[in-house]
């Protein structure tokens, strides 16, 4: 067979009979969907479980070290016009 009569037989067995699914593939296809929903769901709440705990991590250590405050000078100021 070459390609023309190939595709004139697909032709005629698509028009001739309506395309069946297999009989589990309904179900397998709804236990992957929900699988793939349950995992997006889940890293989803564990993204924002780091968000969250990333921003009490950096509210904590912002409370202690206090970084908008200015330190405090190691050095005197030179002495002049003694």
């Amino acid at each position: 067979m070459n390609r023309p009569e190939r595709e004139a037989a697909v032709r005629q067995m698509m028009e001739r009979t309506t395309p069946r699914l297999p009989v589990d593939l309904h179900a397998d296809v709804v236990r992957r969907g929900s699988r793939i929903l349950r995992r997006r769901t889940i890293a989803r709440r564990l993204l924002w479980l780091l968000l969250f705990a990333a921003t009490v991590a950096f509210v904590v250590w912002a409370s202690m070290a206090r970084p908008w405050v200015e330190p405090p000078s190691d050095t005197t100021p030179p002495l002049t016009g003694w």
